[in-house]
């Protein structure tokens, strides 16, 4: 039997926002490494200036990323085991990082400026 797609059930909010973070750590201007093997500190999230935000090369459009700003969505994800909330930021875990949400490709983004 193939593995099973989403196998934490995640809400479509849930994995689009785990879909942002896996990208926002692999970005040095807000994560670095975790002191766990395979984690990532995230620092600081991108900031929207007004209907989209930068990360790396491409535009997002902050409506695809309101999961960030929304309390419940990081209490799932920290009851998942994905994300562990740090005094000086959010880590993901390796697991967090070798999800397969399947997302990234499907957000709709542009080439930054």
């Amino acid at each position: 039997m193939p593995p099973r797609r989403n196998p934490l059930r995640l809400n479509p909010l849930q994995l689009k926002t785990l879909a942002l973070l896996q990208q926002i750590a692999r970005s040095p201007e807000h994560a670095r490494p975790g002191e766990e093997p395979g984690s990532v500190l995230i620092t600081r999230l991108p900031l929207a200036h007004g209907d989209h935000f930068h990360l790396g090369a491409v535009t997002i459009a902050a409506r695809d990323a309101t999961g960030l700003a929304n309390p419940a969505v990081w209490a799932a994800l920290v009851r998942k085991g994905l994300v562990r909330e740090q005094a000086d930021g959010a880590v993901l875990t390796a697991a967090a990082l070798a999800y397969d949400t399947g997302l990234w490709q499907k957000l709709p983004k542009q080439p930054a400026d």
